[in-house]
């Protein structure tokens, strides 16, 4: 997800979201380590957006 399309989403979309990618981190982890992915790259971009969304909850509840 792109940074602007995190910024119109509203709070409950993002704790949903969040959830989704992490659940889709921890299965693409676990399906690299019993065998190899085709394009592991895909872990870095889905732990990458779980970072966005995360950054962009905590800035939304510190305001």
């Amino acid at each position: 997800m792109k940074k602007q399309e995190i910024k119109e989403l509203s709070v409950e979309e993002l704790k949903a979201k969040l959830g989704e990618f992490k659940k889709q981190h921890a299965d693409l982890k676990m399906a690299h380590f019993v065998t190899p992915l085709e394009n592991p790259l895909q872990i870095r971009k889905v732990r990458r957006t779980v970072a966005r969304l995360a950054t962009e909850l905590t800035n939304r509840e510190n305001q």
